[in-house]
């Protein structure tokens, strides 16, 4: 398992989802912990390769007077409303090489690159208390992680819970440093026998309830912790894929719900 805290990395700009086409291009931002050598999700990163960084944004999304709070995102229709990141962990790593399209009502993240980490976050809202459940089919080799987001601000930073198709997990603080890099502390981690590793699909689920924060997999209560020392109060949802040292990395999202916990 990874140190305390992971290393930071330079994070690039935010990206809005404008079709349904196919996505990969761009300049790498920073979202999910890189890695050099990267084993699952829960190891430790070394420093990224990132260009070209920009600050954050400082004016939040307009709001969509159509967009849901609470509901089941199916992709059948229009996804303009999630935003992404990238970061790359690497100077090989091809930010052009992720295909992350919706085919057949699925959310599709077909990597041909190694150590690319993009984020997804539903821009419309922000939450309090919030419960956000996935179901995702590993159609890849058995090298990724799949991460939930809740409370994620630029200002105060969010919580991140990491799930390795490997069998571990953990739950980070993340947070934006001023000078535009981003650092992650441990609040938790462990391992998991519930994960199905290699082709299969998982149902991973996670509530963010006052100061308590816990982790499903496959419906069973794994981790339930109480935070007292970051206290997030609100934030976005949002989810992410990674890839690390082995290929080909692809991740299908049959469901993503967004509900009260």
């Amino acid at each position: 398992m990874k140190s305390q805290y992971r290393p930071l990395f330079a994070f690039a700009a935010l990206m809005l989802f404008v079709s349904l086409a196919c996505y990969g291009g761009g300049t790498p931002t920073p979202a999910q912990p890189p890695a050099t050598d990267a084993p699952p999700a829960t190891e430790a990163p070394t420093q990224p390769q990132v260009e070209e960084p920009s600050p954050v944004p400082t004016e939040p999304p307009v709001q969509e007077s159509s967009a849901e709070q609470f509901f089941t995102e199916e992709f059948d229709n229009d996804i303009s409303n999630w935003s992404r990141l990238n970061v790359t962990g690497s100077k090989d790593t091809n930010v052009d090489g992720l295909e992350l399209e919706v085919k057949d009502s699925r959310l599709v993240f077909d990597f041909s690159t190694k150590q690319l980490y993009t984020y997804l976050f539903y821009d419309p809202f922000e939450y309090e208390n919030v419960s956000l459940e996935v179901n995702a089919e590993n159609r890849g080799m058995n090298d990724n992680s799949i991460s939930l987001i809740c409370r994620y601000s630029e200002d105060d930073g969010w919580y991140e819970f990491n799930v390795a198709n490997s069998g571990l997990y953990n739950i980070l603080y993340g947070f934006y440093q001023a000078d535009g890099n981003i650092g992650y502390s441990r609040i938790a981690d462990g391992g998991s026998n519930k994960i199905k590793s290699g082709k299969e699909v998982n149902t991973y689920k996670i509530t963010c309830n006052d100061r308590k924060l816990a982790l499903y997999i496959n419906g069973t209560e794994t981790r339930v912790i109480e935070d007292n020392q970051h206290v997030l109060r609100k934030g976005k949802i949002g989810i992410s894929v990674s890839s690390f040292n082995q290929l080909p990395v692809k991740v299908e999202f049959d469901w993503v719900k967004i509900s009260e916990p």
